[in-house]
């Protein structure tokens, strides 16, 4: 058996496309009308009826599952989207006690999408600040070695 990616049920193809599309930057793979595969992922127009379900049956803003993005710039994509007024927001830019950044906001179908500093931005935002591997790996809770791995590749 081989994992092939989700299937996010949609009500409006063309509105989830032009989010994921446009909003995230994702790559059509294939699209043939009420289906449109991205990388990872996939989005279904008429979900219910395709699989036998009642319409209500299908749950909105079910808040149990999200679609997770890293990016190298977190700032960047923020400032992008900021700009983008018609976007409903789960939370801007909010700090984990790992370190890592991010925000959610809500896809057209009220499916949360989460976009992440990837943890090689953390590394190097940490080390930039003078902490040590050891610091590091305690503060992000990755193991000594796979930090020290990190900063090999950073020239430190």
């Amino acid at each position: 058996m081989k994992y092939q990616g989700c299937l996010l049920a949609v009500k409006d193809i063309a509105a989830s496309k032009h989010f994921y599309e446009k909003v995230l930057h994702q790559n059509v793979v294939m699209d043939i009308g009420a289906h449109v595969m991205f990388e990872g992922f996939t989005l279904q127009q008429g979900y219910a009826e395709l699989v036998g379900l009642t319409d209500d049956s299908i749950k909105k803003q079910s808040h149990n599952f999200q679609v997770y993005f890293e990016v190298d710039d977190l700032n960047k994509v923020y400032a992008e989207m900021k700009s983008i007024f018609s976007l409903q927001w789960v939370h801007e830019i909010k700090e984990y006690p790992w370190g890592q950044r991010d925000i959610r906001v809500y896809d057209p179908d009220k499916h949360i999408v989460e976009i992440a500093e990837d943890m090689t931005t953390v590394f190097k935002r940490f080390f930039n600040q003078g902490m040590s591997a050891e610091e590091v790996a305690t503060r992000t809770m990755f193991p000594l070695e796979v930090v020290k791995q990190y900063a090999l590749g950073f020239g430190m």
